[in-house]
């Protein structure tokens, strides 16, 4: 693999890391339960305001779970219901809170839901019943429970996912690299002779995984042949070739070096060198 590609991989995924240390779920829940209670707070004070109260006490927020919290009072206090839902919407919208989430106002006494309301991805869909019904002054809580998942957890699971797509694609792009070179190598460096590989620079056939060496004269024998199969090959042009500027030639060097290649050619019944008499020799192949 290129160090190109490999220096793209590696920043990709360094970029991905990154961002899913740092939009980890307990640094992403401790901010939000944060921004929550506050907001929590503020929708407690603006319901004693319509109270008419500015004294008493909002109490602590308390973190039922994940994403359900509870808001309580010092004092009693009578909630009318579109002022309810008026109050939480503009408070969530400021505190960038999930849009959508299930309230309920809870008696004290009896832990009875009095009212609950529940505001959903489609307005047609919300449900937002005793519009303009008050209910009487009481020991309330209410309860406001998200029942939508936050942008910021989505997108430290988009995160993950990256990392994971990109390691399978990593692996794939790899892998196909890998096969491209061996089949490149391959079809580069040998030529297809019947049930054999040969390998001109490297003095050898290979059928599976045997190895059949050949010397020199054997290897340039072939190689002519193989670029001339099923043609008739004169003797002086093979002798011309094959021993021009190597020295004496002997004249059964030829007949020699055909009859050792055709025992090591002998295991392919599909090719063989024929004589073709008074002329040369021929590699027939099917």
């Amino acid at each position: 693999m290129s160090k190109i590609r490999i220096y793209i991989y590696s920043i990709i995924g360094l970029l991905l890391l990154v961002g899913f240390v740092f939009f980890t779920p307990n640094k992403f829940n401790q901010d939000f339960s944060e921004r929550a209670k506050v907001s929590f707070r503020d929708i407690g004070h603006q319901l004693l305001l319509a109270n008419n109260d500015s004294t008493s006490l909002v109490l602590p927020i308390v973190a039922l779970n994940k994403s359900k919290y509870k808001i309580s009072f010092q004092s009693k206090l009578s909630i009318n219901p579109d002022s309810l839902n008026s109050i939480v919407q503009r408070s969530f919208k400021k505190a960038n809170l999930p849009k959508y989430y299930r309230t309920e106002v809870i008696q004290c006494i009896n832990n009875e839901v009095n009212y609950s309301f529940e505001i959903k991805d489609k307005k047609e869909n919300s449900i937002i019943p005793c519009r303009g019904r008050i209910l009487p002054v009481n020991c309330y809580t209410i309860e406001i429970k998200f029942t939508q998942k936050t942008s910021s957890v989505i997108s430290n699971q988009l995160f993950l996912v990256g990392l994971i797509l990109l390691l399978i694609v990593f692996l794939l792009d790899f892998k196909l690299l890998k096969q491209n070179e061996i089949i490149k190598e391959s079809n580069g460096n040998h030529l297809k002779v019947g049930i054999f590989q040969f390998y001109p620079e490297q003095n050898k056939l290979v059928k599976q995984t045997d190895e059949i060496n050949l010397s020199k004269k054997e290897c340039e024998l072939l190689a002519i042949f193989v670029e001339n199969s099923n043609e008739v090959i004169k003797r002086d042009e093979l002798m011309k070739r094959v021993w021009e500027d190597n020295g004496v030639f002997v004249g059964r060097s030829l007949d020699t070096y055909i009859s050792k290649l055709r025992k090591k050619l002998k295991e392919d019944t599909s090719i063989k060198i024929t004589n073709v008499h008074g002329v040369g020799y021929k590699l027939e192949t099917n």
